[in-house]
């Protein structure tokens, strides 16, 4: 009896312990997605009506802008080449993408300079959140990597919200984002103790290069590309194209708060249908949607009740569309995950997001949604005749 209870009680002893080190995992893991985004937020958010105010034009920020897109593009590329990336490269860039904003000040008065800056930064800031990503998938359970994943959502939020009318100041706007930039490094040092076997997973891309032919679904890959090319005036021009059209900026900046509220809606309930559906409909159900979210921009811009509908839609033709596009590369390239879902990231984020960046810097005016719409259209339309997965 006596040994039965021991026994109890050590078994006990060990699920608390296990449960108190799986709470740790998630709250340093949950914290680093929370830093992250709310630096994000504040780049995104923010920076392009900072960088207005100290006298870069449209073009000049949609450069900016388009810098870290391309890198993003470029990657796969270089890191599948590589074949791994390693603990000490993450730790570095997380030191080094620090040291590169605290060079903000003193190159932002020269747009060739900063852009340079910008450059220098990218590179390591993109190395970041792939190699987060994979630590979190590593120590947590699928179920739990959705809400632990939202906390970067919020943070982006809250930041918007918070900041407000603040943000009128460019000092105060440097100052956070070089903290949350430190922050996010300090995290990523606790995160890189959690790291298991990465680098390992990590040269397994280079295994399934043989099996992955994005070529036999160019008109997926087509369609990625110029959806996300359309959001080129969203991400870079929405905070000026609002206030431009007389919303104060704290205003847009509860635009921004509301439509990541969405999102987090979305990507809490989706589960519940989104495995029941062709994945292919529901990508082209997201995509008519993102053509009537920047109509509504283009044929309403003084309306603050058409700004809000179209921030409603951001649930869908992001939290939705993400989910549906990961279903249908896993469906279509079984042996190809990671590599799929890397181009993913490559070309729609990064070429797409490249293109799109400096597209609304040269052309932006009052039509910058409208082409935008058309942008999203012909995303549509090139995947119309596509009626169900093609296995690769």
């Amino acid at each position: 009896m006596e040994k039965r209870q021991t026994n109890t009680s050590r078994h006990t002893k060990r699920h608390t312990a296990n449960k108190r080190k799986s709470q740790m995992k998630s709250g340093v893991i949950s914290a680093f997605y929370f830093f992250y985004f709310a630096g994000m937020g504040i780049w995104v958010i923010f920076a392009p009506k900072t960088l207005n105010q100290l006298g870069y034009d449209e073009l000049q920020i949609g450069i900016i802008f388009a810098i870290t897109p391309l890198v993003r593009f470029l990657s796969p590329f270089l890191f599948i080449k590589a074949g791994t990336i390693s603990k000490k490269l993450f730790l570095s860039s997380s030191i080094l993408t620090l040291i590169s904003t605290l060079f903000f000040t003193i190159t932002i008065p020269s747009f060739i300079f900063f852009a340079l800056n910008i450059l220098v930064f990218s590179i390591f800031w993109v190395i970041i959140l792939p190699y987060a990503d994979s630590i979190a998938l590593e120590n947590i359970p699928a179920k739990k990597y959705g809400k632990i994943r939202l906390f970067g959502s919020i943070g982006f939020m809250l930041i918007g919200i918070v900041l407000g009318e603040k943000a009128n100041n460019p000092s105060l706007v440097y100052i956070l984002y070089v903290l949350f930039t430190l922050i996010t490094a300090v995290f990523c040092f606790l995160l890189a103790k959690l790291d298991t076997n990465i680098a390992t997973k990590q040269t397994l891309l280079e295994n399934e290069k043989s099996s992955f032919m994005p070529q036999k679904n160019w008109q997926m890959w087509l369609s990625m590309f110029l959806l996300q090319f359309s959001f080129g005036a969203f991400y870079n021009f929405f905070t000026i194209y609002e206030t431009t059209h007389g919303i104060s900026l704290t205003t847009t900046t509860y635009l921004w708060g509301f439509g990541v509220l969405c999102e987090i809606a979305m990507f809490l309930f989706q589960g519940k249908f989104i495995d029941r559906i062709n994945p292919i409909n529901v990508i082209k159900f997201t995509i008519a949607a993102t053509v009537v979210r920047w109509s509504l921009l283009y044929i309403f811009p003084y309306s603050l009740t058409a700004s809000f509908i179209s921030q409603s839609i951001h649930a869908v033709n992001f939290a939705l569309y993400t989910t549906a596009v990961f279903l249908y590369l896993a469906k279509t390239y079984p042996d190809s995950k990671k590599l799929a879902q890397m181009f993913f990231y490559g070309i729609a984020y990064g070429l797409g997001g490249f293109l799109g960046a400096i597209f609304s810097g040269y052309f932006y005016s009052e039509k910058i949604y409208l082409y935008s719409a058309v942008s999203a259209l012909l995303a549509l339309i090139v995947l119309l005749p596509q009626k169900k997965v093609l296995l690769n």
